[in-house]
């Protein structure tokens, strides 16, 4: 009798131990991540310095990796969740960040969990990296410098850019001759730190 329960009680628990080492992770993760994000710095000669850099997407790709795409995407909800509480932009920053983290992490997840090799790794961040790019047009054009220009008019910020490159004209080729390979750039850094880390903080993060 002993034996059974000795048997059975561990398989039950299982499950519910995975949950809460994943739930654990990803607080830890997360709280990572919000660290990375408030030390965020400007880039002036890339980009005008209202646009910075910031790291914090590589702790929720670390989660997409170790534990799944949805787990990467609730770091990158739970890291701007908190930022809210200091948020200069009445959330229209942190909504930016969290869509653009998650057109990062979950096809890197997604791609990752179908192939998990150190090629499949790199191929399923280089992936997400390009389509975080790619959306970080359409996503600052219709939602980040709409907010913008209540406050700062729109040749100003353009006039930004221009100080860079004079010959671009209008928001929209700022974006992509800036913002766009900026966001790549981002994510790419992120990928590098992930595979020199990645490795080390496995016990950590699978046990």
């Amino acid at each position: 009798m002993s034996t059974a329960n000795h048997q059975t009680v561990p398989s039950a628990v299982r499950p519910a131990a995975r949950r809460s080492r994943k739930i654990a992770v990803t607080a830890m993760l997360s709280a990572a991540a919000t660290v990375l994000m408030a030390l965020d710095f400007p880039i002036p000669f890339l980009i005008p310095p209202f646009v910075k850099m910031d790291f914090s997407e590589l702790p929720a790709l670390l989660a997409a990796f170790s534990l799944g795409p949805v787990w990467g995407a609730a770091v990158c909800l739970v890291k701007n969740l908190i930022n809210l509480t200091m948020s200069s932009t009445n959330g229209v920053g942190e909504l930016c960040n969290f869509l653009l983290g998650v057109c990062f992490v979950i096809p890197a997840g997604v791609i990752y969990r179908h192939w998990k090799t150190r090629w499949g790794a790199l191929a399923a961040a280089l992936a997400g990296a390009v389509l975080m790019a790619v959306c970080s047009v359409p996503i600052n054009y219709f939602i980040s410098y709409p907010f913008y220009t209540t406050f700062m008019p729109i040749d100003t910020i353009i006039g930004m850019y221009q100080e860079l490159i004079p010959s671009v004209d209008g928001l929209l080729a700022c974006l992509i001759v800036f913002n766009a390979p900026f966001t790549l750039l981002k994510a790419l850094l992120d990928t590098l730190l992930a595979f020199l880390i990645y490795k080390p903080l496995s016990p950590l993060l699978h046990r």
